[in-house]
């Protein structure tokens, strides 16, 4: 089983592919994704972006209509080396911060010098997390529904802020190194992607 994140401008072909790959297939609907099982067994589940639900026909051209971007929404990646944040109205970016904080690596020493490095680290954390907050109340306020990336403990550090408890978190969770810019733009990509689930029989 593979999850793969299809931009829904080629999902129609991804589809021709897995057709072309597996033998003929039968598409059907199945709580709020599409569905393609082949006669060789293998099956596909596409879940459309945004944590949307598709309750259409089960034809291709229906389902990428629910695949459009919200009018407001938005992006946060967080990890202790850095945060980025995007507000979004449909495919433009409005509004965004990227931005890095040190923290230091893991000590090799022990004891009592062990302990304040673990210590200093956490504080350090802490004020990365916080600032990341603060540039997220700002950014992401007017927005409902945001996808998330980074480092999950860092991404709910960040979420736990009251101002932000208005977020609807949504599918994928998006796995991505320190966020930088390029980062960033790279995440807008995948947040709007379909995510297809592959079952491939051999």
């Amino acid at each position: 089983m593979t999850d793969v994140l299809v931009p829904p401008t080629r999902f129609a072909r991804w589809v021709e592919n897995f057709g072309a790959r597996h033998g003929s297939f039968s598409l059907a609907v199945d709580s709020g994704a599409l569905v393609g099982t082949a006669e060789d067994g293998s099956s596909f589940r596409a879940s459309p972006p945004f944590g949307q639900q598709y309750a259409g026909p089960a034809d291709v051209a229906s389902y990428l209509t629910t695949c459009e971007p919200p009018g407001r929404w938005g992006v946060l990646l967080v990890r202790k080396g850095g945060f980025a944040i995007a507000r979004l109205r449909g495919p433009e970016v409005v509004d965004s911060k990227v931005g890095q904080r040190h923290v230091q690596g893991r000590t090799k020493a022990g004891g009592q010098s062990q302990q304040r490095f673990a210590r200093r680290r956490d504080n350090q954390a802490r004020v990365a997390f916080e600032a990341a907050a603060e540039h997220a109340a700002r950014i992401l306020e007017p927005v409902g529904v945001v996808v998330t990336g980074g480092d999950h403990v860092a991404v709910e550090a960040v979420l736990a802020d009251p101002r932000l408890a208005g977020l609807t978190v949504v599918p994928p969770f998006l796995t991505v190194p320190d966020p930088r810019r390029a980062v960033l733009n790279q995440s807008i990509g995948d947040a709007g992607c379909v995510v297809v689930t592959v079952v491939n029989v051999e």
